[in-house]
């Protein structure tokens, strides 16, 4: 019962905050208060308007916001449809509803690092005028039954699989962050048992193909603990409010404060910044600070086995550095990939995974010719600028989209504009 009692203690905490939030809200928006000359009750109004935002966002799965595309000069509906349902995670394609297929088809393998695959949002909103584009999208851990089973390295790389062999050989694969080793790992299993169903492109954005290439806070982290004070740590149970009760996770509450730890200062300037400006009446629903804070409080609860066996086969033990993986008892060698051209990207000052780390995976790929392989390190771009910000759409993207179409075997169907 001890996990089960933590987990719901935070979830108790999130509720209690969330409510003295809207409390506050409440009472000092009385139209009365407004004959007290007190600047006290607007102050209180709007910290309890950012507060009750913020606890409330803490549990909410963010919508895609993806309503309308526009392609050589033309709007297009968009629809979020599900190619493949599993247990831990979908496949789902950005259907553009009258317009020609794409050419260029792109899997985006989103991260399973405590936010919702809609991270990539901005990504997908960049890719979609010229691509077909899929994403795999993860479910939070505290909504899965116990009697769906475990969910591991192995398990996600499996799932890589499928859904790669679900779109065939005529897709690109661009991995963001966290999967890149494993995304890397299902391209070298599919090259061994499934040679048909390679993709013809794999991107590696800012992954931790070996930590220990150039170590960051992150990797030392890893390196800190053992894998028992680890788990001793932020491993609980589902509470009984979610249809995971009982399910061993790394909550999602517990990985949003060591998010937030690692920039303290900037985020409590931010919310403070907020309350000011939600006091002088210039806030508004769609502003910077909420488009940005509704996406990075929403957060899910991982697998604990996923989370432990991430730290101690990929991290540790480096077993993706080595090439040493195996995946239902069977040695995957990235050796055998032949087929797919591999590009890396990272940032170089990227503090998560610093310049070396994802490069390490070219050397791996010793079955494939150099004239396959590529790499680009995006002079003053961090982590989040090489997928989402402005040094992904202004340079990065085009060098990809350009990587595509130079290993496709044909010329897609728009220009990589």
């Amino acid at each position: 019962m001890k996990y089960l009692a933590t987990y719901d203690l935070m979830e108790s905490a999130r509720i209690t905050n969330q409510w003295l939030g809207a409390t506050a809200k409440a009472l000092c928006s009385y139209p009365n208060i407004g004959m007290i000359p007190n600047p006290w009750f607007a102050t209180a109004a709007a910290w309890g308007e950012v507060t009750e935002r913020s606890f409330a966002r803490m549990v909410a799965k963010p919508d895609w916001g993806i309503d309308t595309v526009v392609t050589n000069g033309r709007e297009y509906v968009v629809n979020v449809a599900t190619i493949m349902e599993r247990p831990f995670g979908d496949l789902i394609h950005f259907r553009v509803n009258g317009r020609k297929q794409m050419k260029r088809r792109v899997l985006l393998v989103a991260p399973m690092s405590g936010h919702y695959a809609t991270l990539l949002r901005k990504t997908v909103l960049s890719l979609l005028p010229n691509c077909e584009v899929f994403v795999t999208d993860w479910h939070n851990a505290r909504d899965i039954p116990v009697s769906a089973g475990k969910f591991d390295i192995e398990d996600y790389t499996l799932y890589l699989v499928d859904f790669m062999r679900e779109l065939g050989s005529d897709t690109h694969v661009i991995a963001i962050c966290q999967p890149a080793p494993l995304t890397l790992a299902a391209t070298a299993y599919l090259a061994e048992q499934y040679p048909d169903d390679q993709p013809r492109t794999l991107t590696l954005i800012g992954g931790p193909i070996d930590p220990d290439a150039n170590a960051t806070e992150v990797t030392d982290f890893g390196r800190r603990v053992t894998m028992g004070q680890l788990e001793h740590m932020v491993i609980q149970r589902v509470g009984f409010k979610y249809a995971g009760v009982g399910r061993m996770v790394y909550p999602g509450l517990l990985q949003l404060a060591s998010f937030m730890s690692m920039n303290a200062e900037t985020h409590s300037r931010a919310f403070t910044d907020q309350i000011l400006r939600a006091a002088k009446g210039e806030a508004g629903d769609h502003d910077r600070h909420n488009t940005f804070y509704d996406e990075y409080l929403a957060v899910m609860d991982m697998p604990a086995e996923f989370y432990l066996s991430t730290v101690e086969r990929i991290f540790k033990g480096r077993e993706i550095a080595q090439n040493a993986f195996t995946v239902a008892g069977k040695p995957v060698d990235m050796g055998k990939v032949t087929r797919t051209a591999v590009k890396t990207v990272e940032g170089a000052e990227d503090d998560i995974s610093a310049p070396g780390q994802c490069v390490a995976a070219l050397d791996l790929l010793t079955g494939l010719p150099d004239s396959m392989k590529a790499s680009h390190v995006e002079p003053k771009a961090g982590h989040y600028g090489i997928f989402a910000g402005k040094s992904w759409r202004n340079n990065i993207r085009p060098l990809v989209l350009d990587f595509i179409d130079a290993n496709s075997g044909r010329k897609a169907a728009v220009a990589a504009g």
